[in-house]
């Protein structure tokens, strides 16, 4: 009988930009799909080219980048960032989320979101926030089973 594959998250590093890249592509084009995605991907998706902008997150104080990895290789990643708000206090932010469809459900994702809550907490953030496209139950039921329920809604009407 074949062992168990070994599932793990860890912080990002650098020699993982090609693979980080490679699976943000893919989590735009898959959400860019769903009810609203379109206008997720002009305005909040990570922008491109994305070996760059993860680049940056990486070496941002204020942002944390980790990976999901199945038997040592990266098969999803996420961001998390804080923000400074107008009354002093700071808010986690989630801002990517995404694990290689062929390797859900077998943990990575909350593996990853603990690491990302753990580092919004140790930098004094009284909360976190993160994004669910309108009628992505399965994100939403994701979040919801860490406590993070919708607090705003945006609507939106197109013009064009």
């Amino acid at each position: 009988m074949a062992p168990a594959p070994e599932e793990a998250s860890r912080p990002a590093a650098g020699t993982d930009l090609p693979r980080l890249a490679e699976l943000a592509a893919e989590a735009v084009t898959e959400l860019s799909a769903l009810r609203g995605g379109a206008v997720w991907a002009r305005a909040q998706a990570r922008p491109a080219p994305y070996e760059d902008s993860l680049q940056a997150a990486l070496g941002d104080p204020f942002q944390h980048v980790v990976v999901g990895t199945l038997d040592g290789t990266v098969m999803g990643y996420g961001v998390g960032r804080v923000d400074h708000l107008r009354d002093g206090g700071r808010l986690g932010v989630i801002e990517d989320l995404y694990t290689d469809p062929g390797c859900r459900e077998l943990g990575l994702g909350e593996m990853m979101m603990d690491g990302l809550v753990q580092w919004c907490r140790e930098q004094g953030c009284f909360g976190v926030d993160s994004l669910a496209l309108p009628g992505d139950r399965h994100t939403k039921n994701f979040f919801e089973s860490f406590g993070l329920v919708a607090r705003a809604i945006v609507v939106h009407r197109s013009l064009g």
